[in-house]
């Protein structure tokens, strides 16, 4: 069963740029999609970004499009999300989740293993 652990939240200031990594061990990483969500208080997580298990395709939602990417490394079990020119509307708990589904998974529900999350605080 893959486990997976996030790291690189932290707080920046508007127009900032975070780099966040998503670590898995267990299981068999290239069995999996990986998305990343993102949630604040009282809201359903939110669908950010999905990465095909070679790596070779990635999708980015709308709301987020042009200034987040998502990308992985299989060799190191790693997937990052780059979030440039932060705004004050980005601060939540981001995670990362693996899928065995075989499509792009943009919805929570479809995820079957999460990270613990990490805290993105921006300052304006």
């Amino acid at each position: 069963q893959v486990q997976l652990a996030e790291s690189g939240g932290g707080t920046v200031q508007a127009g900032d740029s975070l780099r966040l990594s998503c670590v898995a061990s267990g299981g068999t990483f290239t069995q999996y999609a990986v998305g990343w969500f993102r949630q604040t208080p009282g809201k359903e997580r939110e669908f950010l970004a999905h990465v095909w298990r070679s790596g070779s395709s990635t999708y980015v939602a709308e709301s987020v499009y042009g200034r987040f990417s998502i990308s992985r490394d299989n060799a190191r079990n790693t997937v990052w999300l780059l979030m440039n020119n932060l705004k004050p509307q980005d601060p939540a708990v981001y995670y990362c989740a693996a899928t065995d589904r075989a499509w792009t998974a943009k919805m929570h529900k479809e995820y079957d293993h999460w990270g613990q999350g990490t805290q993105v605080t921006v300052s304006s």
